[in-house]
């Protein structure tokens, strides 16, 4: 939901990434058996909005503090990872982590920075969930604070 809304941004599709299994679903990936984290795989124009400036969306966005645990979600599943495609990438990511998350936090930053290796798209029914689902109640407590914060720091990075 948070990156849908910045400009540049082109598409972004839910799924899972950095596990040990050879297939991931959300039942399995739950169950906390395959070692994959839920994430994003993002597409966006790079003319329009930066790697790093999505970076700071993605600190500022969720708690990269607390190891396996988002909110009230806990589970290596859950842990605060970003995948990265490239040796640049991977290097803002790295510059990112040391000098941009802690302005946001003050807990040290556990975030892993790990290469990206196979993504698994998750099921259609988890795609664009926040807008399909607004009354579902982890949508209607948790993602509306995350959307006004947005909002108010980076007003200037939203879609139109």
């Amino acid at each position: 939901a948070i990156f849908e809304t910045v400009y540049g941004v082109e598409e972004v599709v839910s799924g899972y990434a950095g596990g040990t299994a050879d297939d991931a679903s959300y039942d399995a990936v739950s169950s906390g058996t395959t070692n994959h984290a839920e994430t994003v795989e993002i597409y966006y124009d790079p003319n329009k909005v930066s790697y790093s400036t999505l970076l700071k969306i993605f600190f500022d966005s969720h708690d990269a503090t607390t190891l396996n645990r988002q909110g009230p979600d806990s589970g290596r599943q859950y842990r605060s990872a970003i995948f990265y495609t490239s040796d640049v990438q991977k290097e803002k990511a790295i510059w990112s982590k040391s000098n941009v998350a802690n302005t946001y936090w003050d807990d040290p930053i556990v975030t892993e920075i790990t290469l990206a290796d196979v993504f698994y798209p998750a099921e259609d029914y988890h795609q664009d969930y926040y807008n399909l689902n607004p009354n579902q109640t982890y949508c209607s407590i948790v993602i509306p604070p995350k959307i006004n914060k947005l909002k108010q720091k980076f007003s200037h990075l939203l879609k139109p």
